[in-house]
């Protein structure tokens, strides 16, 4: 489905909530109070601003008894093949988020990747696929790469743990071009790139990668996933403790300066393996 097309059918969704809700005699705030979450985020779902989880759409139902056609929608919008199904939600509120904090303790994060890195990601975790379904692939991840070329663009912040800089994902001048890349736009100020390095040992998000994501009119949510699954969070207890590790680690980190020379560095030790190869 086209982007248009897609917000467009989000509209849709909104729209038939407001009048049903409405029907029911339900105020915004009621309906929240019904399906766990605020009197503003179902404005927000009514607007097309934000996107429900599937688990919300479902208690709509109950609430609205709407047969399950919030759910029915939910679940065409989001069936998006070219992302996993945990992650499909996420990649909506990544273009409406105002900023990004992320870190990625193995791989760079794909917001950062480069169409190589992307591709070597890909086909390491798909030996069997066709190229068809690598390039679909690829194509999405860098899709959502534009966010930071636009003028609006979220202030985003990553700390990137000294494993991410020392892997040689899709080889040598993969890589080269990967960590240049991503000293280009520290260098541009687009991004903040702070790492963690091998010495500071034990750190507060040991199980994996924690994405953080602020908005405009919504509350803050988390993100955090495994190779096989991916949890979206918006409680607002668990966020701010996920905010807090965050804060732990970034302080944790090499200076920016820093950074970006150990970041220049390592792009230099594979551009110099890639040539005696």
């Amino acid at each position: 489905m086209a982007n248009g097309s897609r917000q467009a059918a989000w509209e849709f969704f909104g729209a038939e909530l407001k009048r049903r809700r409405e029907d029911a005699g339900f105020t915004q705030v009621e309906l929240g109070t019904r399906v766990f979450v605020s009197g503003g985020y179902i404005g927000q779902f009514e607007q097309a601003i934000r996107k429900p989880q599937l688990d919300v759409a479902q208690r709509i139902d109950e609430a609205l008894r709407s047969d399950g056609i919030f759910e029915r929608l939910c679940r065409k919008l989001i069936d998006d093949r070219r992302y996993a199904d945990y992650f499909a939600g996420v990649v909506e509120l990544e273009r409406l988020a105002t900023k990004i904090c992320e870190f990625a303790p193995t791989l760079v994060p794909g917001l950062l990747q480069t169409a190589m890195y992307a591709r070597a990601v890909t086909v390491a975790a798909n030996p069997f696929v066709t190229d068809e379904y690598v390039d679909e692939k690829v194509a999405a991840r860098l899709e959502r790469t534009h966010i930071l070329a636009d003028a609006t663009r979220p202030e985003y912040w990553v700390v990137l743990h000294e494993t991410a800089l020392r892997m040689p994902v899709g080889g040598y001048e993969a890589m080269a071009g990967q960590l240049t890349h991503i000293a280009r736009l520290l260098r541009e100020r687009q991004v903040m790139v702070t790492v963690l390095p091998y010495t500071e040992g034990a750190h507060p998000s040991m199980g994996g990668m924690l994405t953080l994501m602020e908005f405009d009119d919504a509350p803050p949510v988390a993100y955090t996933e495994t190779s096989f699954s991916g949890t979206l969070v918006d409680d607002p207890t668990v966020v701010k403790r996920a905010q807090r590790a965050y804060d732990l680690l970034r302080v944790a980190t090499l200076s920016p300066e820093a950074s970006l020379a150990l970041v220049e560095s390592a792009a230099e030790d594979f551009r110099r393996c890639a040539s005696t190869t």
